[in-house]
């Protein structure tokens, strides 16, 4: 992998880029295409379901929908605080891509914690009707895909133990943003199917 380093106003640091996209970059965007049409395999199922419902949800389902606007809006903010680590990352200001990358973990524990607390709140179980089982399974995967892109960070940050980076960090830190901002994107389809479609 060549780097070249293009260098903008004297007084800041030189930004790291790439004169062609990364292998490893390549190879997350061409995974995270085969992750689209599973999800979207799922909202196939969802809208399926829905047409064949004239009240939806069914009556007796309780959603707090503010509550999950707000973790919503959470996970959503955490998607810029990854992307200010990335940019923190290409300018070598590790200590400040570690920190931000610190505070992208917090907003997705937290957005995990309210999901959590979702489920044991919630009076519809799956086994209540067709709306129960396809909230817990597309919340479910959804918060699956949450916790695998936290483990990516937390090994990212290990990675970042050093003091100074190896030539491959910025294409890992990257990729590891590449996941994270899909897995925020799709929460918002998903958020929008479970909560705001009547």
């Amino acid at each position: 992998m060549s780097q070249a380093i293009s260098v903008g106003e004297p007084a800041q640091t030189p930004r790291i880029t790439h004169d062609r996209p990364p292998m490893l970059a390549i190879g997350v965007m061409i995974w995270l295409g085969s992750e689209l049409m599973f999800f979207s395999g799922l909202f196939a199922a969802f809208f399926t379901i829905r047409s064949e419902h004239a009240i939806w949800p069914p009556a007796g389902t309780e959603l707090d929908t503010i509550r999950a606007g707000i973790f919503t809006a959470v996970l959503v903010s955490s998607s810029f605080t990854m992307q200010k680590a990335v940019f923190d990352e290409e300018r070598r200001n590790r200590r400040s891509a570690k920190r931000w990358v610190w505070i992208t973990i917090f907003l997705g524990v937290a957005f995990l914690g309210n999901q959590f607390s979702e489920w044991l709140l919630m009076t519809t179980r799956p086994s209540t009707n067709a709306y129960g089982s396809l909230f817990f399974i597309m919340s479910g995967l959804h918060g699956l895909h949450v916790f695998l892109g936290l483990v990516a960070m937390v090994f990212l940050l290990l990675r970042m133990k050093g003091k100074s980076g190896d030539p491959g960090e910025l294409s890992v830190f990257q990729g590891v943003s590449y996941y994270w901002h899909f897995v925020d994107i799709v929460w918002i389809g998903l958020f929008s199917c479970l909560f705001l479609l009547k």
